[in-house]
């Protein structure tokens, strides 16, 4: 994909203890699109983040992306499955530190940080430190960090994994409502098949280790996507689809 924004090519990634997390992996993400990565605990998805995010080398292979050109460093943000907020700090200032960082003024970066807690339902929150917060609340404000930058890479490792269910479905919508006003490439690493599909324009899933890309499967549906999309006979399609994949995946055999 030429105009790809990131780029994996053959990329094999043994760990010092011998590990081989990574087998062979290529993969390409466009500017502006939502990919998921799926596949069973260990299989090398959150490795493919980190390498992606220049936080991992690989041992083989070449990865190309945003973190590994030097002058656009700024341009990849990166999400975990624990909001890592700090707790002495207000939701405002928390979502203020990479442009302070920076070196953006509280003054210059307020009119960004206030849209973004708007959008995210955490206005009546500015001055709250995260002890007062919900587990979600937490999340949206770690999300609201993330995107402050205008990053061209977003990387989500599991961000929701942790949230009951009605919480996460209301954390995969405005996730899709901030991305689709603000097209970003998105990285999302989930265990479920059910959010995958909700959220992803294209799901790519990964055998057992050592990981290695076994299926991917492109999602036709238009966004924005309504609550009654899971509920189609398009979503159950893609569902059956996926979860077949992601049983070959765990069994070790071809998708």
């Amino acid at each position: 994909m030429p105009d790809a924004v990131i780029s994996l090519t053959a990329v094999d990634k043994t760990f010092s203890s011998g590990t081989r997390a990574l087998q062979s992996v290529s993969l390409t993400v466009a500017p502006g699109e939502f990919v998921s990565l799926l596949g069973p605990s260990g299989c090398g998805k959150s490795t493919v983040l980190r390498l992606v995010a220049g936080l991992e080398t690989p041992t083989t292979g070449r990865v190309d992306a945003p973190a590994w050109r030097t002058s656009n460093r700024a341009r990849t943000a990166f999400v975990f499955q624990e909001a890592t907020l700090l707790p002495w700090a207000d939701v405002f200032d928390n979502v203020w530190l990479p442009l302070r960082l920076a070196g953006v003024s509280r003054q210059a970066a307020a009119p960004r940080i206030e849209a973004l807690l708007g959008q995210m339902g955490l206005t009546d929150f500015a001055h709250a430190r995260p002890a007062a917060l919900s587990g979600g609340m937490k999340m949206r404000t770690a999300i609201a960090r993330a995107r402050v930058t205008d990053p061209d890479v977003l990387l989500m490792d599991e961000p929701f994994a942790a949230l009951d269910e009605i919480t996460r479905q209301r954390l995969n919508a405005d996730l899709l409502s901030g991305w689709h006003a603000a097209p970003m490439a998105v990285m999302f690493v989930t265990h479920s098949v059910f959010e995958a599909v909700f959220l992803s324009q294209r799901v790519i899933v990964m055998g057992a280790r050592p990981g290695r890309v076994i299926d991917s499967v492109s999602i036709d549906e238009p966004y924005p996507r309504a609550p009654g999309f899971r509920t189609s006979a398009r979503y159950a399609d893609v569902c059956r689809r996926l979860s077949a994949s992601l049983e070959a995946a765990m069994s070790g055999s071809p998708a």
